[in-house]
Protein backbone atom coordinates (compact mmCIF):
# COMPACT_ATOMS: atom_id res chain seq x y z
CA UNK A 1 0.00 0.00 0.00
CA UNK A 2 1.58 3.42 -0.91
CA UNK A 3 2.89 5.64 1.94
CA UNK A 4 0.32 8.60 0.76
CA UNK A 5 -2.13 6.15 1.10
CA UNK A 6 -2.03 4.99 4.07
CA UNK A 7 -1.39 8.07 5.57
CA UNK A 8 -4.65 9.67 4.44
CA UNK A 9 -6.31 6.42 5.20
CA UNK A 10 -5.71 7.19 9.20
CA UNK A 11 -6.34 10.76 9.17
CA UNK A 12 -9.61 10.42 7.46
CA UNK A 13 -10.56 7.58 10.04
CA UNK A 14 -9.11 9.44 13.33
CA UNK A 15 -11.23 12.89 11.45
CA UNK A 16 -14.29 10.22 11.59
CA UNK A 17 -14.02 9.26 14.86
CA UNK A 18 -13.58 12.93 16.40
CA UNK A 19 -16.55 14.14 14.73
CA UNK A 20 -18.70 10.43 15.91
CA UNK A 21 -17.48 9.77 18.45
CA UNK A 22 -15.75 6.51 18.02
CA UNK A 23 -14.20 4.69 20.57
CA UNK A 24 -10.79 3.70 19.11
CA UNK A 25 -9.50 0.76 20.09
CA UNK A 26 -6.55 1.12 21.97
CA UNK A 27 -5.74 0.46 25.02
CA UNK A 28 -5.69 2.83 27.85
CA UNK A 29 -5.55 3.84 31.46
CA UNK A 30 -6.05 7.60 31.84
CA UNK A 31 -7.26 8.91 35.42
CA UNK A 32 -10.34 10.84 34.07
CA UNK A 33 -11.43 12.11 37.05
CA UNK A 34 -8.23 14.10 37.71
CA UNK A 35 -8.29 14.85 33.47
CA UNK A 36 -12.20 16.27 34.33
CA UNK A 37 -10.74 19.15 36.68
CA UNK A 38 -9.15 21.02 33.58
CA UNK A 39 -9.86 19.72 30.84
CA UNK A 40 -13.11 19.94 28.59
CA UNK A 41 -15.43 16.96 27.85
CA UNK A 42 -15.23 17.70 24.59
CA UNK A 43 -11.21 16.41 23.85
CA UNK A 44 -11.74 13.72 26.72
CA UNK A 45 -14.43 12.31 24.74
CA UNK A 46 -11.75 11.74 21.24
CA UNK A 47 -8.34 10.73 23.30
CA UNK A 48 -7.24 7.63 21.96
CA UNK A 49 -3.86 5.98 22.98
CA UNK A 50 -2.49 2.90 24.82
CA UNK A 51 -0.43 4.20 28.11
CA UNK A 52 0.09 7.82 29.90
CA UNK A 53 3.01 8.91 28.73
CA UNK A 54 2.27 12.10 30.15
CA UNK A 55 1.04 10.75 33.55
CA UNK A 56 4.38 8.62 34.83
CA UNK A 57 6.42 11.45 36.58
CA UNK A 58 8.69 11.68 33.03
CA UNK A 59 7.70 15.43 32.79
CA UNK A 60 9.85 18.03 34.70
CA UNK A 61 8.63 21.63 35.61
CA UNK A 62 9.70 23.97 33.31
CA UNK A 63 10.63 21.69 30.37
CA UNK A 64 9.56 21.99 26.42
CA UNK A 65 7.51 18.70 26.21
CA UNK A 66 6.80 17.65 22.48
CA UNK A 67 3.79 15.64 21.70
CA UNK A 68 3.71 13.65 18.44
CA UNK A 69 0.39 12.79 16.91
CA UNK A 70 -1.44 15.00 19.84
CA UNK A 71 -5.04 14.64 18.52
CA UNK A 72 -7.44 16.42 20.83
CA UNK A 73 -4.99 17.31 22.78
CA UNK A 74 -5.41 15.52 26.27
CA UNK A 75 -1.34 14.51 26.62
CA UNK A 76 -0.51 18.34 25.63
CA UNK A 77 -3.15 19.31 28.35
CA UNK A 78 -1.64 17.23 31.35
CA UNK A 79 2.17 18.63 30.25
CA UNK A 80 1.15 21.65 30.04
CA UNK A 81 0.00 21.52 33.61
CA UNK A 82 2.89 19.22 34.40
CA UNK A 83 5.59 21.83 33.04
CA UNK A 84 3.98 24.99 35.00
CA UNK A 85 3.72 28.40 33.59
CA UNK A 86 7.51 28.62 33.03
CA UNK A 87 7.79 25.65 30.40
CA UNK A 88 6.47 25.38 27.09
CA UNK A 89 4.12 21.98 25.15
CA UNK A 90 4.51 21.62 21.81
CA UNK A 91 1.40 19.06 19.94
CA UNK A 92 1.99 17.87 16.45
CA UNK A 93 -1.11 16.19 14.51
CA UNK A 94 -1.66 15.64 10.74
CA UNK A 95 -5.25 15.47 10.98
CA UNK A 96 -7.39 19.24 10.79
CA UNK A 97 -10.30 18.05 12.71
CA UNK A 98 -8.35 17.24 15.49
CA UNK A 99 -6.11 20.51 15.78
CA UNK A 100 -9.24 22.68 15.52
CA UNK A 101 -10.59 21.04 18.64
CA UNK A 102 -7.41 21.23 20.24
CA UNK A 103 -6.70 24.67 19.34
CA UNK A 104 -10.23 25.69 20.60
CA UNK A 105 -9.66 24.02 24.30
CA UNK A 106 -6.16 24.92 25.03
CA UNK A 107 -7.44 28.65 26.24
CA UNK A 108 -10.03 27.28 28.36
CA UNK A 109 -7.61 24.52 30.15
CA UNK A 110 -5.09 27.67 30.71
CA UNK A 111 -7.73 29.27 32.46
CA UNK A 112 -8.56 26.22 34.37
CA UNK A 113 -4.69 25.76 35.39
CA UNK A 114 -4.72 29.83 36.04
CA UNK A 115 -2.23 30.30 33.35
CA UNK A 116 -2.10 34.33 32.36
CA UNK A 117 -1.11 32.94 28.89
CA UNK A 118 -0.89 29.64 26.57
CA UNK A 119 1.90 27.46 27.41
CA UNK A 120 0.73 25.00 24.90
CA UNK A 121 0.41 25.23 20.70
CA UNK A 122 -0.43 22.93 18.27
CA UNK A 123 1.08 22.72 15.08
CA UNK A 124 0.09 20.85 11.95
CA UNK A 125 2.98 18.22 11.09
CA UNK A 126 3.62 14.31 10.13
CA UNK A 127 5.92 12.68 12.14
CA UNK A 128 8.49 11.96 9.82
CA UNK A 129 8.69 15.52 9.38
CA UNK A 130 8.01 17.73 12.60
CA UNK A 131 8.04 20.91 12.11
CA UNK A 132 10.31 21.87 15.20
CA UNK A 133 13.54 23.48 15.45
CA UNK A 134 16.86 20.90 15.72
CA UNK A 135 17.86 20.63 19.34
CA UNK A 136 14.85 22.36 21.09
CA UNK A 137 13.13 19.61 23.15
CA UNK A 138 13.62 18.38 26.87
CA UNK A 139 10.93 15.73 26.44
CA UNK A 140 9.09 13.80 23.88
CA UNK A 141 6.65 11.95 24.39
CA UNK A 142 3.81 9.88 22.01
CA UNK A 143 0.61 7.63 22.70
CA UNK A 144 -0.17 5.01 20.03
CA UNK A 145 0.63 7.39 17.19
CA UNK A 146 4.39 6.21 15.74
CA UNK A 147 2.43 2.45 15.22
CA UNK A 148 0.52 4.65 12.61
CA UNK A 149 3.79 5.87 10.62
CA UNK A 150 4.67 4.10 7.48
CA UNK A 151 8.35 4.93 8.19
CA UNK A 152 8.98 4.91 11.66
CA UNK A 153 12.85 4.82 11.18
CA UNK A 154 12.58 8.28 9.69
CA UNK A 155 10.65 8.98 12.80
CA UNK A 156 13.05 8.01 15.07
CA UNK A 157 15.76 10.07 13.01
CA UNK A 158 13.07 13.16 13.54
CA UNK A 159 12.90 12.50 17.42
CA UNK A 160 16.52 12.26 17.83
CA UNK A 161 17.24 15.19 16.04
CA UNK A 162 14.98 17.68 17.33
CA UNK A 163 15.78 16.27 21.47
CA UNK A 164 18.03 18.23 22.84
CA UNK A 165 21.72 16.77 23.47
CA UNK A 166 20.46 15.71 27.15
CA UNK A 167 16.73 15.36 25.71
CA UNK A 168 14.93 11.84 26.83
CA UNK A 169 11.78 10.75 25.49
CA UNK A 170 8.83 8.84 26.89
CA UNK A 171 6.63 7.24 24.57
CA UNK A 172 3.21 4.25 24.87
CA UNK A 173 2.74 2.24 21.64
CA UNK A 174 1.68 -0.81 20.13
CA UNK A 175 4.14 -3.50 19.37
CA UNK A 176 3.66 -7.37 18.06
CA UNK A 177 5.98 -10.44 19.28
CA UNK A 178 6.27 -11.55 15.62
CA UNK A 179 6.57 -9.92 12.31
CA UNK A 180 2.98 -9.14 10.75
CA UNK A 181 1.99 -10.39 7.61
CA UNK A 182 1.06 -8.75 4.60
CA UNK A 183 -2.26 -9.92 4.57
CA UNK A 184 -2.45 -7.53 7.63
CA UNK A 185 -0.54 -5.16 6.65
CA UNK A 186 -2.15 -4.04 3.27
CA UNK A 187 -5.68 -4.18 5.26
CA UNK A 188 -6.97 -0.57 5.27
CA UNK A 189 -9.23 -0.99 8.48
CA UNK A 190 -6.61 -2.54 10.96
CA UNK A 191 -4.04 0.07 9.98
CA UNK A 192 -6.40 2.66 12.32
CA UNK A 193 -6.71 -0.29 14.92
CA UNK A 194 -2.79 -0.08 15.74
CA UNK A 195 -2.10 -3.36 14.16
CA UNK A 196 -0.92 -3.56 10.74
CA UNK A 197 1.67 -0.78 11.19
CA UNK A 198 3.25 -2.73 14.37
CA UNK A 199 6.73 -3.50 14.15
CA UNK A 200 8.17 -6.36 16.29
CA UNK A 201 9.86 -5.28 19.79
CA UNK A 202 12.64 -6.22 18.46
CA UNK A 203 12.64 -4.00 15.55
CA UNK A 204 11.06 -0.93 17.19
CA UNK A 205 13.68 -0.61 19.57
CA UNK A 206 16.59 -1.33 17.74
CA UNK A 207 15.25 1.50 15.01
CA UNK A 208 15.46 3.78 18.13
CA UNK A 209 19.05 3.01 18.71
CA UNK A 210 19.35 2.83 15.52
CA UNK A 211 18.26 6.54 15.46
CA UNK A 212 21.10 7.52 18.31
CA UNK A 213 18.97 6.93 21.27
CA UNK A 214 20.62 5.22 24.16
CA UNK A 215 19.60 3.41 27.56
CA UNK A 216 16.52 2.30 25.95
CA UNK A 217 14.10 0.57 28.28
CA UNK A 218 10.55 -0.81 28.90
CA UNK A 219 8.39 1.11 31.49
CA UNK A 220 5.13 -0.50 31.67
CA UNK A 221 3.86 -2.42 29.06
CA UNK A 222 0.36 -4.55 29.01
CA UNK A 223 -1.34 -7.69 27.09
CA UNK A 224 -3.98 -6.21 24.25
CA UNK A 225 -5.01 -8.43 20.90
CA UNK A 226 -3.77 -11.74 19.68
CA UNK A 227 -4.83 -12.39 16.16
CA UNK A 228 -4.10 -15.42 14.14
CA UNK A 229 -1.75 -16.34 17.22
CA UNK A 230 0.29 -12.86 17.04
CA UNK A 231 0.21 -11.08 20.36
CA UNK A 232 -0.03 -7.36 20.21
CA UNK A 233 0.81 -5.38 22.87
CA UNK A 234 1.20 -2.03 24.44
CA UNK A 235 4.66 -1.00 25.63
CA UNK A 236 5.55 2.40 27.26
CA UNK A 237 9.48 2.78 26.59
CA UNK A 238 12.20 5.85 27.53
CA UNK A 239 15.33 6.36 25.95
CA UNK A 240 18.08 9.32 26.33
CA UNK A 241 19.62 11.48 23.82
CA UNK A 242 23.36 11.89 25.59
CA UNK A 243 25.79 14.94 24.25
CA UNK A 244 29.31 13.88 23.51
CA UNK A 245 31.53 13.16 26.94
CA UNK A 246 33.21 16.35 27.33
CA UNK A 247 33.84 16.57 31.49
CA UNK A 248 36.33 14.93 33.32
CA UNK A 249 35.25 11.88 35.23
CA UNK A 250 37.17 9.47 37.72
CA UNK A 251 35.18 6.74 36.49
CA UNK A 252 37.37 4.40 34.67
CA UNK A 253 35.86 0.63 35.60
CA UNK A 254 32.60 -0.81 35.93
CA UNK A 255 31.54 -3.94 37.50
CA UNK A 256 28.12 -5.99 37.04
CA UNK A 257 26.38 -6.49 40.33
CA UNK A 258 23.54 -9.10 38.69
CA UNK A 259 21.10 -10.84 39.15
CA UNK A 260 21.93 -11.28 35.46
CA UNK A 261 25.46 -13.14 35.55
CA UNK A 262 26.14 -11.46 31.91
CA UNK A 263 24.80 -8.54 30.43
CA UNK A 264 25.37 -6.91 26.45
CA UNK A 265 24.72 -3.41 26.81
CA UNK A 266 23.87 -1.44 23.50
CA UNK A 267 27.66 0.16 22.99
CA UNK A 268 28.76 -3.25 22.32
CA UNK A 269 30.01 -4.20 25.55
CA UNK A 270 30.03 -7.44 27.66
CA UNK A 271 29.70 -7.50 31.33
CA UNK A 272 30.21 -10.51 33.33
CA UNK A 273 28.72 -10.51 36.77
CA UNK A 274 31.47 -9.75 39.76
CA UNK A 275 34.55 -9.08 36.93
CA UNK A 276 35.67 -5.59 36.70
CA UNK A 277 36.53 -4.10 33.08
CA UNK A 278 37.78 -1.06 31.41
CA UNK A 279 35.65 1.36 30.25
CA UNK A 280 35.62 5.27 28.68
CA UNK A 281 34.35 8.37 29.76
CA UNK A 282 31.68 7.92 27.28
CA UNK A 283 30.64 4.52 28.54
CA UNK A 284 31.28 5.71 31.88
CA UNK A 285 28.28 8.09 30.95
CA UNK A 286 25.81 5.67 29.09
CA UNK A 287 26.68 3.54 32.21
CA UNK A 288 25.15 6.34 34.60
CA UNK A 289 22.29 6.74 33.01
CA UNK A 290 18.69 6.05 35.18
CA UNK A 291 18.23 2.54 33.57
CA UNK A 292 21.72 1.02 34.12
CA UNK A 293 22.61 2.74 37.70
CA UNK A 294 21.46 -0.17 39.60
CA UNK A 295 22.99 -2.97 38.06
CA UNK A 296 26.69 -1.71 38.21
CA UNK A 297 29.38 -0.80 40.62
CA UNK A 298 31.35 2.34 38.98
CA UNK A 299 34.82 3.05 40.61
CA UNK A 300 38.13 4.47 39.29
CA UNK A 301 39.88 1.35 40.12
CA UNK A 302 38.72 -1.76 39.43
CA UNK A 303 36.37 -3.70 41.59
CA UNK A 304 36.16 -6.88 41.99
CA UNK A 305 32.65 -8.58 43.78
CA UNK A 306 31.99 -12.56 44.84
CA UNK A 307 28.59 -13.58 46.70
CA UNK A 308 29.56 -12.42 49.81
CA UNK A 309 29.82 -9.00 48.78
CA UNK A 310 26.53 -7.50 49.84
CA UNK A 311 26.46 -5.77 46.37
CA UNK A 312 26.30 -9.26 44.63
CA UNK A 313 23.23 -10.18 43.66
CA UNK A 314 21.69 -13.29 42.12
CA UNK A 315 18.33 -15.23 41.74
CA UNK A 316 18.84 -18.77 41.49
CA UNK A 317 15.51 -21.01 40.11
CA UNK A 318 13.89 -22.80 42.52
CA UNK A 319 15.91 -26.89 43.18
CA UNK A 320 12.28 -28.47 41.95
CA UNK A 321 10.28 -29.42 39.11
CA UNK A 322 8.84 -27.10 36.63
CA UNK A 323 5.89 -26.91 34.43
CA UNK A 324 5.54 -25.78 30.82
CA UNK A 325 2.57 -23.54 30.65
CA UNK A 326 2.93 -21.40 27.53
CA UNK A 327 4.78 -18.84 28.44
CA UNK A 328 7.51 -16.62 26.96
CA UNK A 329 9.80 -14.03 27.93
CA UNK A 330 10.93 -10.59 25.87
CA UNK A 331 14.22 -9.07 26.92
CA UNK A 332 13.19 -5.23 26.66
CA UNK A 333 16.27 -3.27 27.94
CA UNK A 334 18.36 -1.23 28.08
CA UNK A 335 20.61 -4.26 27.67
CA UNK A 336 20.50 -5.94 23.38
CA UNK A 337 21.67 -9.66 25.56
CA UNK A 338 21.52 -10.94 29.16
CA UNK A 339 22.26 -14.09 30.60
CA UNK A 340 20.41 -15.79 33.96
CA UNK A 341 21.89 -17.95 36.25
CA UNK A 342 19.85 -21.05 34.49
CA UNK A 343 21.52 -20.65 31.13
CA UNK A 344 18.93 -18.75 29.61
CA UNK A 345 19.92 -16.41 26.94
CA UNK A 346 17.55 -13.23 26.15
CA UNK A 347 18.31 -11.38 23.42
CA UNK A 348 15.73 -7.86 23.07
CA UNK A 349 12.93 -8.70 21.67
CA UNK A 350 13.12 -11.77 20.81
CA UNK A 351 10.61 -14.28 22.62
CA UNK A 352 11.98 -16.95 24.45
CA UNK A 353 9.76 -20.02 25.68
CA UNK A 354 10.42 -20.61 29.50
CA UNK A 355 8.80 -22.67 32.15
CA UNK A 356 7.51 -21.95 35.07
CA UNK A 357 10.39 -21.82 37.59
CA UNK A 358 11.76 -19.43 34.91
CA UNK A 359 8.60 -17.24 35.18
CA UNK A 360 8.95 -16.80 39.08
CA UNK A 361 13.04 -15.79 38.79
CA UNK A 362 11.08 -13.41 35.94
CA UNK A 363 8.70 -11.80 38.57
CA UNK A 364 11.65 -10.76 41.13
CA UNK A 365 12.74 -7.29 41.64
CA UNK A 366 15.87 -7.44 39.39
CA UNK A 367 14.61 -8.77 36.24
CA UNK A 368 11.37 -7.76 36.38
CA UNK A 369 11.18 -4.46 35.66
CA UNK A 370 13.15 -5.08 32.04
CA UNK A 371 10.72 -8.21 31.03
CA UNK A 372 7.30 -8.71 28.91
CA UNK A 373 5.83 -12.01 29.45
CA UNK A 374 3.31 -13.30 27.29
CA UNK A 375 1.41 -16.39 27.21
CA UNK A 376 1.25 -17.95 23.73
CA UNK A 377 -1.33 -21.40 24.89
CA UNK A 378 -4.21 -21.20 23.18
CA UNK A 379 -6.25 -23.24 26.08
CA UNK A 380 -5.57 -24.42 29.79
CA UNK A 381 -1.86 -26.33 29.62
CA UNK A 382 -2.07 -29.79 31.71
CA UNK A 383 1.57 -30.83 31.02
CA UNK A 384 3.15 -32.74 33.93
CA UNK A 385 6.09 -31.41 35.91
CA UNK A 386 9.38 -32.32 34.32
CA UNK A 387 12.86 -32.42 35.97
CA UNK A 388 15.40 -29.61 34.70
CA UNK A 389 18.48 -31.16 33.16
CA UNK A 390 21.18 -30.60 35.59
CA UNK A 391 23.60 -29.74 32.87
CA UNK A 392 21.37 -28.12 30.30
CA UNK A 393 19.98 -25.27 32.27
CA UNK A 394 15.94 -25.50 32.93
CA UNK A 395 14.56 -25.15 29.48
Amino acid sequence: MPIDEITQTVSDRYAKAASTGEQMCCPTSYDMGHLKTFIPEEVLRISYGCGTPAGLKTVQAGETVLDIGSGGGIDCFEASRLVGPTGRVIGIDMTDTMLEIARKNAPVVAANLGYSALNVEFRKGLADAMPVEDGTIDLIISNCVINLAPDKRKVFREMFRVAKPDGRFTISDIVSDQTVPQYLVHDTQKWGDCLSGALTLTDYMNGMTAAGFVGIHLVKFSPWRVIDGIHFFSVTLTGYKIPPATTTSLVRHATLRGPFSRLVCERGLTFQRGIPRSITLAEAQLLSLPPFTEYFVLTAEPVRLDNHDPRWSAVLPADAPCTWQGHYALLAGPFVEAADDDHHVYRRGEPLEVCSKTVTVLATNGYQPHFVILNRAGEDVGGEAVTCSPDGGCC
